[in-house]
């Protein structure tokens, strides 16, 4: 695919991963909270945007919000398609394993090896379901497993047979296992970071509260995870960062259970937050266009620089 040798170029020029790999940056110092850089192809006559997501490490919900108007399934020829790649890292400390639930993406912070620069690796992931929220908190890794058998829990076997669908009490690995060929498991009951066998469901909310990565993802994760790995589930569909004394805001839907007034306020407050000692005001009616617009992208914040008067 001609889009993706040009891309594998760019990247290798940037230092770091795309395609099936999952995109891995040297993390930046304190200060700076943006890693990758935007990237746009154009689709082929059999391309889907999900075909061009995939290859490049993106999900679903990721793909359709940075290109509206453009058709899911048959984008068209020569169809310029926006693929998210740049990342404001979420807030917090940068350790373990952070999941941002409406970003529908995981980030992993190694401990780097004597000699090597820190790095942060992250991945689209689909979430829990209305209904089966995934629980957001401070978790940790206990154990792992190839090739899981999967133990469905009583309410997912009777939600499954409200469908028609009777569930086993255990499903062994192989191909109808929805864990896929790795598990990674939490010190919550039932919970799972995993892969599965309908990649076409990565980056979208459908699971029963798992954390599901594409099967080439989980694979490169798995052995890089060791049990007690910190695990910090989170909520922020608003995230701020600097880079090069330019202030970015991404703005992603809110979930169901969120108020939008309440997330338009934690907008406004944390742009005034960042923006505060730096010497500029916010251009709000450019910045809540970029509120309403909600494209998951980090967007640079339209400001006016302040000029204070010295004393005489």
């Amino acid at each position: 695919m001609a889009i993706a040798r040009s891309l594998m170029a760019l990247l290798a020029l940037l230092g770091l991963s795309g395609g099936a790999a999952a995109a891995s940056f040297v993390l930046p110092p304190e200060g700076t909270d943006l890693v990758g850089v935007p990237v746009w192809v154009h689709t082929r006559y059999e391309d889907t945007l999900l075909d061009v997501a995939r290859d490049y490490s993106v999900g679903y919900e990721e793909v359709i919000r940075a290109n509206p108007g453009v058709d899911t399934w048959i984008p068209g020829v020569g169809t310029r398609v926006l693929l998210p790649t740049r990342y404001v890292l979420p807030p917090g400390p940068r350790d373990g394993i952070v999941i941002n639930l409406p970003e529908y993406r995981l980030y992993y912070f190694p401990k780097p090896k004597k000699g090597e620069r820190a790095q942060v690796i992250t991945y689209p992931i689909s979430i829990g379901k209305m209904d089966w929220n995934t629980p957001i908190g401070r978790h940790r890794v206990i154990s792992k497993a190839k090739n899981p058998s999967w133990y469905p829990t009583e309410n997912i076997r009777r939600d499954h047979a409200k469908r028609g669908s009777i569930l086993p009490r255990v499903v062994p690995p192989g191909p109808d296992n929805p864990l896929g060929a790795y598990a990674i498991r939490l010190n919550l009951t039932s919970y799972l970071i995993h892969g599965t066998n309908n990649p076409d469901g990565v980056g979208m909310r459908v699971t029963s509260g798992c954390i599901r990565l594409f099967p080439e993802h989980i694979e490169q994760l798995f052995p890089l995870v060791d049990a007690g790995t910190t695990v910090q589930i989170m909520s922020e569909p608003i995230k701020v960062g600097w880079a090069a004394d330019t202030l970015y805001v991404e703005v992603h839907p809110p979930l169901e259970e969120e108020s939008e007034s309440q997330l338009r306020m934690r907008f406004t407050s944390l742009l005034r937050e960042a923006a505060q000692g730096h010497g500029i005001e916010i251009d709000w009616p450019r910045a809540d266009a970029i509120f309403a617009a909600a494209m998951g992208v980090p967007t640079e914040v339209p400001v006016r620089r302040v000029t204070v008067a010295s004393q005489p």
